[in-house]
C-alpha cells in the first residue's frame, strides 16, 4: 500500500482498493476514519463499494500505518489534517472525489464541503458530529478528572475497551467484535489520542453547515448517543441533506452495521454520477 511521503510533513498511508473495470476510469471515494481509528474499519464497507469506486482509505497523521515521528502537540491540528486531505485528492490526480468521513472524518468534511467544494462530488457524514459536547467528554473521562487523564491513566486500549460500552456498542453486541474494536484502537500511539483529545474537544463546525455546497448524505443513529442531539442543528442547516437513521442509538454503526451504511452510500453516489451501481 502506498505511503505519500511530503518533505517536512507527516508520511500518510493509504490503503486502496481498486475492483473497477479497468476501461473505466471510475471517481475515486475516500473513506476517512474518525479519532482514535484507522483504515481497517472499513473492511466490511470495501467489498460493495471497490467494484464501482476506486478507493482510498487514508489513515490520519499519528495513526494507523501512518507515521509518527513528530510532536503530537504541535502537529495534530485541523488545519493540518485538512492540509493532508488537499494533498492525498492531489496525489489522486487532483480532481473532485467522493469524501466519506466517520466522526471526526466527518466534522473534516463538513469543513472542505463548505471551504472547497469543487473538490468534492459528494460528503457523506457518517455519524458526524458538530460538536464534542460536554456530556460526551465526561463520558470519555471514564470517571477520571479529564478526557486526557483517562487516556494517560487506562492507555489507548483500556480507554477504547471503556468507551465502547458507553457510547459505543448496544450491551448485547457481539464481544469479539467489541473486542476487536478495542484491540485495532489500542494500537493508536496514546500521545496522538491525547493531542487530538484537546482539538476535538474544542471543535465547533456549526459555522460551516449553512455553507456546504455539495450533495451531502448524513448517516446517522436514532437519537443517537452522541449526535442525536444535534441532528436537528445538521438537518436544518446543510442545504438539501438527506438523512438517513439507523435503528440503534449507539455510535458505532461503522462496525454495527456496515452493510446498510455502505449499499446506501453507494446508491447516494451512483445518484450522483447518474450511474446504476446493480451488475
Amino acid at each position: 500500500m502506498p505511503m505519500l511521503q511530503r518533505p517536512g510533513k507527516p508520511s500518510l498511508h493509504l490503503t486502496i482498493h481498486d475492483n473497477t473495470d479497468p476501461w473505466r476510469d471510475a471517481p475515486w471515494l475516500i473513506l476517512q476514519h474518525g479519532y482514535g481509528r484507522s483504515a481497517v474499519f472499513w473492511h466490511a464497507w470495501v467489498p460493495y463499494l471497490s467494484r464501482f469506486y476506486r478507493v482510498v482509505c487514508p489513515d490520519l497523521r499519528g495513526l494507523g500505518q501512518s507515521t509518527f515521528d513528530f510532536d503530537a502537540d504541535s502537529h495534530i491540528h485541523v488545519e493540518g489534517f485538512l492540509e493532508d486531505l488537499v494533498a492525498i485528492m492531489d496525489h489522486l490526480g487532483g480532481g473532485p472525489v467522493h469524501y466519506c468521513g466517520e466522526s471526526l472524518g466527518g466534522i473534516l468534511g463538513i469543513v472542505m464541503g463548505a471551504t472547497i467544494p469543487e473538490r468534492l462530488r459528494s460528503l457523506t457524514l457518517l455519524a458526524a458530529p458538530v460538536t464534542i459536547p460536554k456530556a460526551t467528554q465526561e463520558a470519555f473521562a471514564c470517571g477520571h478528572a479529564t478526557w486526557q487523564d483517562a487516556l494517560r491513566i487506562m492507555g489507548s486500549r483500556g480507554w477504547s475497551d471503556y468507551v465502547n460500552g458507553a457510547t459505543r456498542f448496544p450491551p448485547d453486541a457481539d464481544p469479539a467484535m467489541v473486542r476487536w474494536y478495542a484491540d485495532e484502537m489500542g494500537k493508536s500511539p496514546v500521545e496522538v489520542l491525547i493531542a487530538l483529545s484537546r482539538v476535538a474537544s474544542k471543535v465547533d463546525v456549526s459555522g460551516y453547515l449553512t455553507k456546504v455546497a455539495v450533495p451531502t448524505l448524513g448517516l446517522y443513529p436514532t437519537a443517537g448517543v452522541v449526535t442525536g442531539h444535534e441532528e436537528a442543528q445538521i438537518r436544518a442547516g446543510i442545504p438539501g441533506i438527506r438523512v438517513v437513521n439507523l435503528p440503534t442509538r449507539f455510535h458505532a454503526i461503522q462496525t454495527l452495521m456496515p452493510v446498510a451504511c455502505a449499499k446506501t452510500l453507494l446508491h447516494f453516489c451512483g445518484q450522483i454520477d447518474g450511474v446504476a451501481h446493480h451488475e
